[in-house]
């Protein structure tokens, strides 16, 4: 087992339900990244590879769905992964980059949407919500951005 899929293994073990969803999208986008590579390079299998471990991800989102309790969100993410699984089967057979890449950017889509769920479930929900600090202007007279960081 090399050291990669050790790693991986830790994650998933410790991870809350929306963090492995994250996963899975951050797997797909990587799978569709290498099959774009490999589509410029003339390499069939590794193309193929790509999308097919592609597919298998999409297919295991679009099986975890609950379609009783998720109500409409999960009718509409399981419209999606359909729709992708559509765009990657299409590019697989037309070798397109740009389709590739097309699904690419919606799961990078989707991905930041999750993204945005993951913040919002870890903020405490007994504390307002403050914006983040942006700049040093916004830092309290007379200290730095830095004051109170510890390592």
């Amino acid at each position: 087992m090399n050291a990669r899929s050790t790693y991986r293994e830790a994650v998933v073990r410790g991870a809350s339900p929306v963090r492995l969803v994250i996963s899975l999208y951050e797997q797909a986008i990587e799978d569709l990244r290498c099959a774009v590579i490999a589509l410029e390079k003339g390499d069939i299998e590794a193309r193929t590879r790509g999308i097919n471990h592609a597919l298998m991800v999409i297919a295991q989102l679009q099986g975890s769905l609950d379609m009783e309790r998720g109500a409409d969100v999960a009718r509409n993410l399981a419209h999606f992964y359909s729709i992708v699984r559509s765009g990657l089967v299409e590019a697989q057979a037309k070798q397109s980059t740009a389709l590739l890449e097309r699904q690419i950017s919606q799961l990078a889509t989707v991905h930041e949407a999750w993204l945005e769920v993951e913040r919002a479930t870890a903020a405490p929900e007994s504390q307002p919500q403050q914006p983040p600090q942006t700049s040093v202007l916004n830092s309290p007279p007379g200290t730095s951005p830095a004051a109170g960081w510890n390592a």
